[in-house]
């Protein structure tokens, strides 16, 4: 009996049991969530139970690819959209905190193991606390983590819930100023039904006018003769004809110039003719842009695309993603046959195929490993989590090779990073509780404050430069702090306070960066010798 309750299996699932029930408990609505399981760990660990280092490995490699998968697609279009922004504040509020770790070993002699946890720890940072445990191969770099962790997700919390009253800022009128941005950036796709007066489109075919380069908009229905179809590229338009278009208000603008005016009528289909919306779940077509789909061969229009909740225009060169769904008319039996071509099945949307998870992780290893010499000073390389982070973050960008889909169902990818964080955080925190003891009682309270000073001035150094420099809306600037911190019960307090999806969309597009950062900045405070 006693040698069960010693084995690493049995050691696991009693970690993650007493961990996630600790981390349930909620107090003023703050809890520490999964990452109670690391505390229940360390103090497993302080008194000699251990759990195989085998489960740290596998539960990172599950963590890390997973984050990148999910993060991919929208990192990159972050980048090339608000990169110089987001990535400046990121990139300030950690080498801030870089900056005064490296103080800290240097001149506190905090030990450069213990100092690279603080830092994790002191930035909430999970995935940057495997990128230093692997670049130490210390346990008492998990000891520095655990140590600022806590009083690192307190001030956060705190941080976004009192710097509005300290600068009197209204935080509804920053949430309508966000919404009328959202709103210019993403205007709504509205539809209207023009009569066609222009007498130079007289007889013409749609393809031989081009109206999608020209005017961003589509037409998704012709009546001609009192004939509603659902127009091809080889439809012809005539003086007389109705149709109805579809598009933002300045496309829906260029089409009456182009057309002509518009009428308050309807176009209503005939029993030939329906408008569905239809689901990319067909691999083949993943990453195909609309002009390669061709569906004027089915004599059928896209008009228009929702992707993550937003009505997208469909343009030419607009690339299609797993999950998409696409609005289309035409004809009943020709809408059957582009069912199949899309694929239209829901099911596959909670389906996880094992395949890429492996082979990627497989590529992220090789990446990994791959040493870059950095002039005569040292050999960089991303190691594991930098290679496996990097790696699914191109590939889940690429969306499709061949026949493997580099994509994850939601609940899949969510169940496997959670899977994958509780092993990582159950092994690594039994080794770091042998250590935890002798540290907390040499040294203890100074490495707190070290770490409470660590993670506040970052966070007003990104502050003032958001708000003063970039004039920033306040709303997505907090998210964007929270999400340089990569502290998600920071994301929490300060998304209770909107209802907008400001707090939310700055946290999610600085999070990729931040956690690269982590990892390079890691690496390079563990050179420190």
């Amino acid at each position: 009996m006693l040698e069960t309750l010693h084995q690493g299996y049995f050691v696991l699932f009693v970690i993650l049991s007493f961990g996630l029930m600790l981390g349930s408990l909620k107090y003023k609505g703050f809890s520490l969530d999964s990452s109670a399981v690391i505390f229940v760990a360390m103090l497993l660990g302080h008194f000699g139970y251990t759990v195989p280092p085998v489960f740290q490995t596998l539960g990172l490699l599950l963590f890390i690819f997973t984050i990148g998968i999910q993060a991919g697609p929208g990192f990159f279009d972050a980048v090339l959209r608000y990169g110089k922004q987001l990535v400046a504040i990121g990139f300030v509020v950690i080498s801030v905190a870089a900056a005064l770790t490296f103080v800290a070993i240097h001149f506190l002699d905090v030990p450069v193991d213990m100092g690279v946890g603080l830092f994790n720890g002191a930035l909430t940072s999970t995935p940057g606390l495997a990128a230093a445990v692997e670049a130490t191969g210390s346990p008492i770099t998990a000891v520095g983590y655990g140590i600022a962790y806590p009083a690192g997700v307190v001030l956060v919390i705190l941080f976004v819930q009192f710097v509005p009253r300290w600068f009197k800022i209204d935080l509804h009128n920053e949430e309508n100023d966000y919404l009328a941005q959202l709103h210019e950036e993403n205007p709504e796709l509205t539809n209207r039904v023009l009569k066609i007066t222009n007498s130079n489109i007289h007889g013409k075919f749609i393809k031989d006018i081009d109206i999608r380069r020209i005017t961003g908009g589509v037409i998704s229905r012709v009546s001609h003769d009192g004939n509603v179809v659902a127009p091809s590229a080889t439809t012809r338009l005539f003086a007389g004809d109705f149709v109805k278009v579809v598009g933002d208000a300045q496309a829906i603008a260029r089409l009456e110039l182009l057309l002509g005016e518009a009428v308050q009528i309807d176009l209503p289909f005939d029993g030939r003719f329906t408008v569905s919306w239809v689901l990319v779940t067909n691999k083949n077509v993943v990453s195909k842009s609309i002009r390669e789909l061709n569906l004027t061969a089915y004599n059928a229009t896209i008009t228009r695309i929702r992707r993550s909740g937003i009505d997208l225009n469909p343009l030419p060169h607009s690339k299609l993603r797993f999950g998409d769904k696409l609005l289309i008319s035409g004809s009943s039996q020709e809408i059957q046959e582009v069912m199949r071509l899309l694929g239209n099945d829901e099911k596959r949307l909670s389906e996880t195929n094992f395949l890429p998870i492996s082979l990627g992780v497989v590529l992220g290893i090789l990446v990994g490993s791959i040493s870059i010499p950095v002039g005569n000073l040292f050999n960089f390389s991303l190691g594991l989590t930098g290679g496996v982070l990097t790696t699914a973050l191109v590939l889940s960008n690429i969306g499709r090779t061949g026949p493997i889909l580099w994509s994850m169902s939601g609940s899949g990818n969510q169940l496997l990073r959670k899977l994958g964080l509780l092993l990582f955080m159950a092994s690594v925190g039994t080794s770091a509780g042998s250590e935890i003891g002798q540290t907390l009682s040499e040294n203890g309270f100074q490495l707190i404050l070290i770490g409470a000073v660590i993670t506040t001035l970052p966070m007003v150094a990104g502050l003032a430069i958001g708000h003063w420099v970039m004039k920033m809306n306040f709303l997505s600037l907090l998210g964007v702090i929270t999400g340089a911190m990569t502290s998600t019960p920071g994301l929490a307090a300060i998304d209770s306070k909107t209802e907008s999806d400001a707090p939310s969309v700055g946290y999610a597009t600085v999070y990729p960066t931040a956690l690269v950062l982590m990892i390079i900045f890691s690496q390079l405070l563990a050179l420190i010798r």
